[in-house]
């Protein structure tokens, strides 16, 4: 998900959030939301196992409840 258009002469661009699907799981590259995207998925029925929060260096996610890769 990203912004792209313009206000007034200024240029907007930014990704907002960034999933990807790698060898079965999802992995969130980026999250600039306030939601908890990863919670979500969650909420929804996928296992923390299958999600991985790349933004994470892999020694953060042995932390974080989630898939390390």
């Amino acid at each position: 998900m990203i912004a792209v258009g313009w206000d007034g002469k200024q240029r907007i661009y930014g990704c907002s959030l960034h999933l990807d699907l790698k060898d079965g799981k999802i992995w969130i590259q980026v999250n600039n939301t306030e939601l908890d995207i990863a919670q979500e998925l969650v909420n929804r029925g996928i296992s923390k196992q299958d999600i991985v929060i790349g933004f994470h260096t892999k020694y953060l996610r042995q932390f974080s409840g989630y898939a390390l890769a």
